[in-house]
């Protein structure tokens, strides 16, 4: 039986052995579904003067994955986090590249405080008192506008339904 190729020529099966290569590097290059953030919906939230542009997670799977695996985010972008009832909620960083800092909100939008958080680090930030809403931002972004526990943000949603 006769190969697929011929073993005196070599161009041909150098070239196919180069696309094999091409291809599986290309592969390896494409993020993982887990890598890839799932749109979300956003809204634009107003802290003062300032707009940011927020994603809204507020199902256990978009809260569970917030901004892991991101690499990037925009400097008026951040993640607003919505839960059913307010309670003491802890943040880390697992898998997470950006430094962020999260303010934890009240229901009525009023900063209860706020943390910096640095990337890849399972140490957790809880907020002070009881929350419903917590929002991510690019690290120092409340500090470098004067935000402090106490200032409210407006245009954030009610807080989820069970």
């Amino acid at each position: 039986m006769l190969p697929a190729f011929p073993l005196t020529r070599r161009a041909p099966l150098r070239r196919t052995w180069a696309a094999v290569s091409l291809l599986a590097g290309a592969l390896l290059a494409i993020p993982s579904q887990a890598e890839t953030p799932a749109a979300l919906p956003s809204l634009t939230l107003q802290a003062g003067m300032h707009l940011i542009q927020a994603e809204v997670a507020a199902t256990p799977d978009t809260r569970q994955t917030g901004l892991m695996h991101r690499k990037t985010l925009a400097p008026n972008a951040g993640m607003l986090f919505v839960f059913e009832e307010e309670d003491v909620r802890c943040f880390w960083m697992r898998n997470t590249y950006i430094p962020l800092s999260i303010a934890f909100l009240d229901r009525e939008g009023r900063i209860v405080n706020i943390a910096d958080m640095q990337p890849l680090n399972d140490t957790p930030h809880c907020s002070a008192d009881p929350v419903a809403l917590a929002l991510e931002m690019p690290q120092g972004w409340f500090a470098e506008r004067g935000f402090a526990p106490g200032a409210i943000l407006r245009g954030l949603p009610a807080p989820v339904t069970p």
